[in-house]
């Protein structure tokens, strides 16, 4: 799944696609949120993650008024959170929409349009984001080869993995692995 590091990235970005994969506790308030809370950011001392609103309650936590991640705000929630995760966690091994498809036991034709009402963005590029995101936090966080981390997240070429990068992020990897992009 991600680290925790991931996470408080996903956190910091309000990035909408995480919700409901996990929640953000933060101790000094008892409140939870939603990866896509607006509200102030805590310090990250401050912050536990949690798998479910019910593991987050169980430890004491209650919901945020603002974003409300007790309330489903999307019909087509559940499915988007089963896409996500399923792409979460097999983003290093070649895809096809039948197998995303099967894996919501929805036609290939129905998940992608349904996803992509829902989200903004096919599944294909979600997976792209995801791993990119992942390649991104390698290339800052070890000493793996360009080549290598393309590998290890899932990309079969390095001409797709620089292209979509580039696309991604704006920057080569050894632009962004040298922090020039900030």
């Amino acid at each position: 799944m991600l680290t925790f590091d991931e996470k408080w990235a996903k956190v910091l970005a309000c990035d909408a696609t995480y919700d409901g994969l996990f929640y953000t506790a933060v101790k000094t308030t008892g409140i939870y949120c939603r990866p896509s809370c607006r509200s102030r950011k805590p310090k990250k001392e401050n912050v536990d993650f949690y798998v479910t609103r019910e593991e987050a309650e169980t430890n004491g936590f209650r919901p945020c008024k603002r974003c409300q991640p007790e309330v489903e705000h999307a019909p087509h929630r559940a499915l988007v959170q089963q896409v996500t995760a399923y792409l979460v966690n097999h983003y290093k091994q070649p895809i096809r929409l039948e197998q995303i498809a099967e894996h919501a036991q929805l036609s290939p034709f129905h998940l992608e349009r349904t996803f992509t009402q829902a989200t903004g963005e096919t599944p294909r590029q979600l997976l792209e984001r995801i791993r990119i995101d992942k390649a991104a936090y390698l290339l800052r966080t070890t000493d793996m080869s360009n080549l290598t981390v393309c590998y290890e997240v899932g990309f079969q070429t390095p001409s797709n993995f620089y292209r979509v990068f580039r696309r991604v992020k704006g920057c080569t990897p050894n632009t962004y692995r040298k922090g020039e992009d900030l």
